[in-house]
This record gives C-alpha cells, structure tokens and sequence, in this order.
C-alpha cells in the first residue's frame, strides 16, 4: 500500500491515499510531522483528544495496536487522555485489553513528564514521587493487557521504559526483553528501547548496546527498518559522550552509510505509516557523525518533515534539523 524506496533514477513510491497534505512549510523549509503524516492516525488523534472512546475504537480498525508503536505513541502522547481512559478501561470489557494498553502507555508518558529530563540529581522529591505513582500505574495496567492479549509486543516494550525507570533491575527487564523479541524478534521499538537500557546511565557499561545493535543488524533481512538500531545506538554514544565530535570518525560514517543502504535505503525496502520517523534517526546520526553523501539522500526523501524523536536530545531540536537539513 505505501509503495517502495527506490533510489534508481528518481524513481519515486507510489502515492499513498492516506498520506496528510502537506502544511506551509516554515521559513526554514520544514514542518513538523502530524498524526505521522496518515489522515487515518489523524483521525484516532481527534477522538482521543475529544474524549470520544467510541470515535477511537472506530479510528483503530485499519491498524493493529498489539504491534503497531506508532500509532500508540501518537494515543499516549494526547495530554489530557489520562482524565477518561480509565473510565473505557472499567466500562468496555470486550475492549478492555485495548484500553489498558492505551492508558498502561499513556501513564509511561506522563510519569516522564512529571519526572522532566533533567539529570536525576535535579528531580524534586515531589516529581520522583508523582513518576513512581504513574509508573506503577502503568505498570499494573501493561501486565494485564499483556495477560489479555499475549500475541501483542507492544505492552511489554513500553514495560522495558517503565522498568527502566523504576528501577526495577537486569532479571526482569532481560525477562521483558524476552517476552518482546518472543514475539516480533525484529521489532525496532524493542531493540532501541535496549539500546538505551545498555546505556551507562542506566547501568550499561561501555560498548554493549553497540555490539547488541550490530548483533541485531548481522540478523536482519535487507531492507527491514530494522537497521535503524546502529543508527540509534550511535545517537545514544553521543548522548554519553556529550561531545559534538564524538562520532567525526570514517568508521562510524562508513557504518551508518551501510547501515542505511542496508535498511530504509535498499530496494526491498517498504514505506509503512510514519517511515517518516526512522529516515529523522538515520538523518541525525549521519549528520553527527558529518557523513555528506548518505545524509543528503535521507533529507531530501525527508523534504522537510521533521520527527520529534531522536531530535529531543538537543536542546533546540527544530533548529538543530532545520539547520542539519540545510547544510545537507
């Protein structure tokens, strides 16, 4: 349905009938991705910001929430989805599984929130605690749908994020890691939400989450997104780096760009609802690591849509795209 990425002759994917107009561009010549882009995920949006559960359920019905991330991620980013999504939980018990999952994700965001992303020693006692309650919130809900649905990935990866910051130790977020890749042994959100586990500030030690996303790309199938892991995995050694250069090597460039031919720019390759947000990893590790030729081919299938996430990691993540953008 959404067509291939070819990159023979100019040769574009097909139109997408589901894909969003896209808005007046900014002076810089981006925009930020709505909805990913699908006027299908608008639609679940707008429910969900109304309050509508009916209107939500109704929207789902083209995509499967047990494994789409996506889509959950736009539902558990709707601010306000807290105040009655426990009232569907406790009411629709034909859709309970859907609504826990929905609410258990929506609480991992909002703990977060609560928490904010400074640095632990700058959270106040009364954040630490406003995070635990909502995490062991979400927590409690994700089990259960987990228990309702054991087909679906989806719970037990935001589980690795809520164990993470709960704290809860190696045994059982190695457990959860299982029971995802159980599932979907190439699901992207598992091995990234890893990737950042194995990262020292969470008790990782130097090297690992690197040489678990090149165990996870030698596995992958040519053109499977998949291979968005190294770049991930290199955003994350810049994150602990904190240093701009850190990534200005031939090797890393020369890694990045196989990594991209071999995933979101090879031929096989198939453009899913919001393939928009794997091309921004790939388009900001290529341009940290000051790779000239692969980053310009992902910007410019970018044309400007610009994707939260992994931008958030600086602290002007627009300007830092638009001025990436740019120079590619």
């Amino acid at each position: 349905m959404f067509g291939k990425l070819f990159d023979r002759g100019g040769e574009r994917p097909a139109a997408d009938p589901h894909a969003l107009p896209v808005p007046r561009r900014q002076k810089n010549g981006m925009y930020p991705l709505r909805a990913l882009g699908d006027t299908r995920v608008l639609a679940v949006v707008e429910a969900a910001q109304a309050g509508d559960w009916e209107g939500v359920k109704r929207a789902l019905h083209p995509f499967d929430l047990g494994r789409d991330h996506d889509v959950l991620g736009e539902l558990a980013d709707c601010d306000g989805l807290q105040d009655w999504i426990g009232r569907a939980v406790e009411d629709d018990k034909e859709h309970r599984a859907t609504a826990l999952l929905i609410s258990g994700a929506r609480h991992v965001i909002w703990g977060w929130e609560a928490r904010s992303a400074a640095r632990a020693v700058h959270v106040t006692q009364e954040q630490w605690k406003v995070f635990h309650e909502r995490l062991h919130t979400a927590e409690e809900q994700l089990l259960q749908a987990a228990e309702l649905r054991p087909e679906w990935v989806t719970p037990w990866c935001r589980l690795l994020t809520s164990g993470r910051g709960m704290s809860l130790g190696p045994a059982i977020n190695e457990t959860r890691l299982d029971a995802a890749l159980r599932r979907d042994p190439l699901d992207l959100e598992t091995h990234v939400e890893w990737v950042s586990q194995l990262q020292p500030r969470w008790g990782g030690e130097e090297g690992q989450a690197l040489a678990f996303a090149r165990d996870a790309l030698a596995r992958t199938p040519q053109g499977h997104r998949l291979g968005c892991v190294i770049a991930m995995a290199h955003i994350e050694e810049w994150v602990e780096s904190e240093g701009e250069g850190c990534l200005d090597t031939p090797e890393i460039r020369a890694e990045l760009r196989d990594a991209a031919d071999h995933s979101i720019l090879h031929p096989d390759h198939v453009r899913r609802t919001g393939w928009q947000n794997d091309f921004n990893m790939f388009a900001m590790a290529l341009s940290l690591a000051g790779e000239r030729h692969t980053v310009r081919r992902v910007f410019k299938m970018l044309d400007g849509a610009y994707t939260t996430w992994p931008w958030t990691y600086f602290a002007d993540p627009e300007e830092q795209f638009a001025r990436r953008h740019r120079r590619a």
